[in-house]
């Protein structure tokens, strides 16, 4: 495979779609295959940047203008006025005049049409977009995620502004935009976007409640870091053990059952400060599952959550063309069962509980993980159902909470 170069100009974008073209052929889980699939990636956030659906947000032109030119704020003085006025055009404070648009469009080439669009809704105004009363108020307030009172609907707006309060305030509403779907949701057609939002925003309250004590420090996730993690599921309580890894280097597990309509699996989500946080609901309580979605959600965090990508939601029964999904996936996989070591065993050609249990010993990993990946790639769910260990993590959970 050759080096992979960031694409910051027109050039490397030309020459990164004719090296795409010459990998189109290339086969999945090869060097070539895995080299097409970063390009993929790099293209698909360039051309979001550079070729958006529909006119980019104006302040959000000239960042990228800033970017591709290297210009800095101090060099937008003589188009918008004052190093101060260039600071508040530049948060949203003060709107772009028609002055400035002249300016930005003679001097730099912005287009005239993205400067002077009406400027989008702040995130206090997006949230009035949402209507508090669809939220799953009666079943939020069971589960004690918001006072049960009388009247529900009649405070809707209220509770659900403090359940968003304890979830970050409005950097959390901006951190997971429900309200408008996205690639980076992989949901079922039927997902009740309300109880979504709330199921995120309870996940983030909980870990803002009582975060790791450990600082988290970027790329400490990494490949090898899923496979230490996928060890640990030899121990009778590797769940807990897991959660208490990942604390340990400031990332929170939550576990939080999912609402009804939901159809949820995961999520890789980010607390204001940037602190990560992995939501897990359980909604198959068995020991191969909790493992692949959490390596899952892992993944999204080492490859993928940042600054352009602030939440991953995963129903992990849905296939996704998804570049960053099916990265996620392979991950995921490869960790808890490298390709070469599950294409030599016998498992694949004799599913037999002896043949997984072996595989598992080899590997250093739970037998329900072999189980797991066989049950999955034959969709057979009736092959070595005695090993998936159903049942056997939510209950480990609770009893942790309760002592």
């Amino acid at each position: 495979m050759v080096e992979v170069r960031p694409i910051r100009t027109e050039a490397d974008y030309e020459t990164a779609l004719a090296r795409a073209a010459d990998l189109m052929d290339a086969r999945a889980q090869t060097p070539a295959g895995d080299e097409l699939d970063i390009l993929v990636a790099l293209i698909e956030r360039y051309e979001a940047k550079r070729f958006p659906m529909g006119f980019p947000d104006p302040v959000a032109a000239i960042e990228f203008h800033m970017d591709q030119t290297g210009m800095s704020p101090r060099d937008l003085v003589p188009y918008i006025g004052s190093r101060a006025r260039v600071s508040e055009v530049l948060s949203r404070k003060r709107p772009i005049t028609m002055a400035m648009a002249r300016a930005l469009h003679e001097h730099l080439a912005i287009p005239a049409e993205v400067l002077l669009q009406k400027p989008r809704a702040s995130n206090a105004e997006a949230l009035d977009v949402l209507d508090a009363e669809r939220f799953p108020l009666r079943e939020m307030a069971k589960r004690a995620w918001i006072p049960d009172i009388p009247n529900l609907k009649k405070h809707a707006d209220e509770l659900i502004q403090e359940l968003l309060e304890r979830a970050g305030g409005q950097a959390a509403l901006a951190a997971v935009p429900l309200y408008r779907r996205s690639e980076q949701q992989r949901l079922n057609a039927k997902t009740d976007l309300y109880a979504l939002q709330a199921w995120c925003w309870q996940v983030l309250a909980c870990a803002n409640d009582q975060p790791p004590e450990a600082p988290y420090q970027p790329g400490v996730v990494s490949f090898e870091f899923l496979q230490r993690v996928a060890r640990l599921s030899v121990h009778e309580d590797g769940p807990l053990r897991a959660r208490r890894l990942l604390a340990e280097h400031g990332i929170a597990l939550q576990i939080e059952r999912h609402l009804p309509k939901t159809y949820l699996d995961g999520a890789a989500l980010q607390l204001p400060d940037a602190r990560p946080v992995i939501g897990l609901t359980l909604r198959y309580d068995r020991i191969d599952n909790f493992w692949f979605c959490l390596l899952h959600e892992l993944a999204h965090l080492g490859r993928h959550l940042g600054d352009d990508h602030q939440s991953f939601v995963d129903d992990l029964e849905l296939p996704s063309g998804d570049t960053f999904e099916g990265e996620a996936d392979r991950w995921a996989r490869d960790a808890l069962i490298p390709s070469d070591a599950w294409q030599e065993s016998r498992v694949a050609q004799e599913p037999t509980s002896l043949n997984a249990i072996y595989l598992a010993n080899q590997l250093g990993i739970h037998p329900a993980i072999v189980a797991g990946r066989l049950r999955y790639e034959t969709r057979n769910y009736r092959l070595l159902s005695q090993l998936v260990g159903t049942g056997q993590v939510q209950k480990q959970f609770e009893r942790e909470a309760h002592s």
